[in-house]
């Protein structure tokens, strides 16, 4: 049997995310949000410039999605590119290690859109019932 201690020490040595203490829990906290999930999508196509991003991001303050994109970036899966002109240019674009996320978070978008109906239906059942 293992102590408390010992399973933190293992958790930062193996990630278990099921641990508190397992800094891939933080990592998924950030991953899971809707606006991380989204401007990855949205940048499954190549580069895209701010002002493109919060444009198909509709519903988006401005103060979330810079800081969206800040940490994306922290975390190396976004690079943000400035480019010197009147008006200056930032072009974000994904890394190969955000490439991946966001392959895996279109799977999970496409499914909630083709889902939807039976969720819809579930939702209406559940909530008929006394």
């Amino acid at each position: 049997m293992t102590t408390a201690r010992q399973r933190r020490e293992r958790a930062r040595v193996e990630f278990d995310a099921y641990l508190a203490s397992c800094p891939s829990r933080k990592l998924l906290d950030r991953i899971s949000d809707k606006w991380v999930a989204l401007a990855l999508k949205s940048l499954a196509d190549g580069p895209r410039r701010y002002s493109e991003i919060s444009r198909r991001l509709a519903g988006v303050l401005q103060k979330m999605l810079t800081q969206t994109l800040r940490s994306l970036e922290r975390d190396g899966l976004v690079t943000r590119t400035v480019t010197p002109s009147v008006p200056v240019r930032v072009d974000y674009e994904l890394t190969p290690l955000g490439r991946s996320l966001a392959d895996v978070l279109g799977r999970l978008k496409d499914w909630a859109e083709q889902h939807m109906p039976d969720v819809e239906r579930a939702r209406a059942d559940y909530d008929a019932r006394p």
